[in-house]
């Protein structure tokens, strides 16, 4: 009914789309510009039918078609209203007015005004023999005309320079890593920057028009009550965590003085993961100054305890007391493994991150933990993790899940299954689940399992297994849950989803302040087969960066010339551009700790195959 109602007016129409494609036309602008029916098909490019009109000649002579294809293409992309007639090569003068739509592309009316104008230059034809007073209502109607044109001339260029300021103001806000958003009173999207996608994974971002219910799918309900909170008037930010990819979202609500709300929403998931490791690395740097006194005097009883004992059993003393001496020395160095535990907990247990196979070490594992099992306990590993490298620590990380096969091994008994399985959730974390088929965690081991000396094994358990585990995993920036499942009991860790440098030559970018260490990693790096341009500061680095979409690896200090440090250079760079930081600062300094948790980092001095270990996608041996 719509294309039956368009083709009844006498004037031409087209609606092309904000990229330049047609949506929708008429019969008559067809006709008017005898165009073949591919160019009258929703979807047909502008360009080319711009393209062929100049070729028909409706342009008049023209020197260079490409130049004016190209300029009409720009005036178009402007998306400006106009208004301007056209003397077609045939005689016939056509009126074109164009208005932009509100969700982007335009409409354009074409008229055809040659009988208008003939009436008008035949009025002018016989001017001569209108009265005195007509030509003076003329004069004066032709002065207002001119006012009028100068005041629309003026406007003309305070629209063009509002165009332009929002021009501007929108590419600012679509090159911010933030989902910029406006609703109406009824939930309705009046404006997007169009990052929404990146920003909640497997939602779209071209949103206008749309309800945000539908917009945000099943991540609406986290945030509705806010919303409703926000139409009330009352401003809030929040975080949550989405279901597609596990992310950490930071959203800001602002009601707007129209009844609408403004949103601001950011993926705060690597900050979250980085607030994780400094939070844990504080906890055990407060853990080891209360420990350490401690642990000392402790110690220096044991050792008086245990020779005591030594001058005991010389003694001619009854068998009785033989066994209380046995039993006394036995539990003494049962205290002296215990503080050794306690120091490895909270003592410099620095997370050393490299380019790791995981596959490699799924399979190792299971070689390692075999032997220490019942027969009759089985062992699967069930590996659905992607064939890349990521940035881990494989001695750290062996550790925690040997310890879990343990403890799951004593969970089941003689008989029992024990299953390790590892997937990625997206590209945000690695999940790493060791499940048993014992009989589960008891509601107070749920509650305390995690805290350090908890054990239900009695006399047998130090209770610093899950608790030193639990502490690897928070130190890379994860987490780790408990859990009972229909079969048993799972302990489920993840760890952040950091993809190794993965770059076999190419051009890389060394970011040093020194030129005699410049000059040395330079030479590493050229026999490692990359070509190498260099920079001494943040800022000539982001400006190379910047020119150089070849570079394929960036490797810098933490300190450098001028204020800015490598871990500044990290956020300016592209996400996806890999960077290793290298330092000579001592592992307790806060720039050094800061650093482990953001990416791979070299301690100085360092060998070609420790840095080609972190850029190659196999972990040398």
């Amino acid at each position: 009914m719509t294309t039956a109602g368009l083709n009844l007016i006498a004037q031409a129409l087209s609606i092309y789309d904000n990229d330049l494609k047609l949506a929708v036309c008429n019969r008559r602008f067809q006709e008017m510009f005898h165009l073949p029916d591919h160019l009258t098909q929703p979807g047909a490019r502008f360009d080319d039918t711009i393209r062929h009109i100049a070729n028909r000649g409706d342009y008049g002579p023209v020197d260079d078609i490409d130049a004016l294809v190209r300029q009409r293409v720009e005036q178009a992309k402007a998306f400006v209203p106009h208004y301007f007639e056209r003397l077609r090569p045939t005689g016939q003068v056509i009126s074109i007015e164009g208005a932009p739509l509100p969700t982007g592309g335009w409409v354009t009316v074409y008229t055809d005004i040659t009988r208008a104008k003939r009436v008008e230059e035949l009025l002018r034809a016989r001017s001569e023999e209108l009265s005195d007073q007509l030509l003076t209502h003329a004069e004066e109607l032709s002065a207002t005309n001119r006012e009028l044109a100068a005041t629309v001339t003026a406007l003309e260029e305070t629209k063009r320079q509002l165009t332009e300021i929002e021009a501007r103001t929108r590419l600012t806000t679509e090159m911010m890593p933030a989902h910029i958003a406006h609703v109406d009173e009824d939930g309705h999207y009046t404006y997007s920057n169009r990052r929404l996608s990146s920003v909640i994974p497997g939602r779209p971002s071209d949103i206008l028009g749309r309800h945000i219910s539908e917009a945000l799918g099943p991540a609406f309900p986290r945030i509705e009550p806010y919303l409703m909170a926000a139409y009330k008037g009352e401003s809030s930010v929040f975080e949550f965590t989405e279901d597609h990819d596990s992310r950490r979202i930071r959203v800001a609500f602002t009601p707007d003085q129209g009844g609408g709300v403004y949103i601001l929403s950011m993926d705060v998931t690597v900050e979250t993961q980085t607030r994780v490791a400094l939070q844990q690395s504080r906890r055990r740097a407060m853990a080891a100054q209360m420990t350490s006194g401690l642990a000392h005097d402790f110690s220096n009883l044991l050792t008086i305890i245990l020779g005591m004992q030594a001058k005991l059993e010389k003694m001619d003393l009854p068998e009785e007391a033989a066994e209380l001496i046995s039993a006394t020395q036995q539990t003494a160095q049962r205290g002296g493994r215990l503080l050794n535990r306690i120091a490895d907990m909270t003592g410099n247990r620095t997370l050393r991150p490299q380019a790791t196979d995981l596959h490699g070490l799924l399979s190792d594992l299971k070689l390692l933990a075999t032997p220490s099992l019942p027969r009759d306990v089985g062992l699967s590993v069930l590996d659905h993790t992607p064939d890349e490298a990521f940035m881990l620590d494989p001695g750290m990380l062996q550790d925690a899940l040997l310890n879990l096969i343990l403890n799951a091994r004593d969970a089941c008994g003689s008989t029992g299954q024990i299953t390790v399985t590892g997937h990625c959730v997206g590209q945000t974390w690695i999940e790493i689940t060791v499940s048993d088929t014992g009989p589960g965690f008891s509601r107070d081991a749920l509650d305390k399992a995690l805290n350090p000396f908890f054990t239900t094994k009695g006399g047998e358990g130090s209770g610093l297994g899950l608790p030193m585990v639990y502490d690897m995993v928070k130190l890379a920036g994860g987490d780790l849950r408990l859990r009972n499942t229909p079969s048993g009991a799972s302990v489920v860790l993840r760890l952040p989803y950091r993809a190794a440098p993965n770059a076999a030559g190419g051009l890389a970018l060394l970011v040093e302040d020194s030129d005699e260490l410049r000059a040395t990693f330079r030479d590493m790096l050229v026999d490692l087969g990359f070509a190498v341009i260099e920079a001494t500061s943040v800022d000539e680095a982001c400006a190379l960066t910047a020119d150089l979409e070849e570079i394929t690896l960036v490797l810098s200090d933490i300190r450098l010339e001028g204020e800015a440090t490598g871990l500044d250079l990290l956020s300016r760079l592209k996400p996806d551009l890999p960077c290793i930081l290298m330092t000579s600062l001592p592992q307790n300094d806060p720039l050094h700790r800061e650093a482990i948790t953001r990416g791979p980092v070299l301690h100085k001095p360092f060998s070609q195959a420790q840095l080609n270990a972190l850029i190659r996608t196999e972990v040398t041996p």
